[in-house]
């Protein structure tokens, strides 16, 4: 599995949170926004992750433009983080770029992970 991690900000934490999480199952690349969601609508990835400080604007934006809304799922925002149960239904229906804010990866990614890492 490839993920790429895009978005605005925390790209290194992310990318360290990931490969913590799965060693080896994955492979984890950086990009900036605009070549990460390219490079994810050429196929060459799996799932595109990214933060910002809203959770949906720079961590979303050029993934929305390029692969369309209804494979994005903002999952976090200021002061809101989707349940467990509503990252699970986003994942299920098949997202596949993940947007949400920087202070909360460690909790977004911890459910969203075990759910794409198989």
């Amino acid at each position: 599995m490839k993920i790429v991690v895009g978005g605005q900000i925390d790209k290194k934490k992310i990318k360290d949170i990931i490969v913590n999480f799965a060693g080896d199952k994955v492979s984890v690349d950086v990009l900036g926004d605009l070549d990460a969601a390219m490079a994810m609508q050429a196929g060459q990835y799996d799932y595109y992750i990214g933060a910002c400080n809203t959770g949906g604007g720079g961590a979303l934006a050029m993934a929305i433009a390029l692969l369309g809304m209804d494979q994005c799922a903002t999952l976090s925002m200021p002061g809101k983080i989707l349940s467990d149960e509503k990252i699970k239904e986003e994942v299920e229906k098949g997202k596949v770029a993940f947007g949400f804010t920087a202070q909360d990866a460690d909790n977004v990614l911890s459910v969203v992970l075990p759910l794409i890492i198989k």
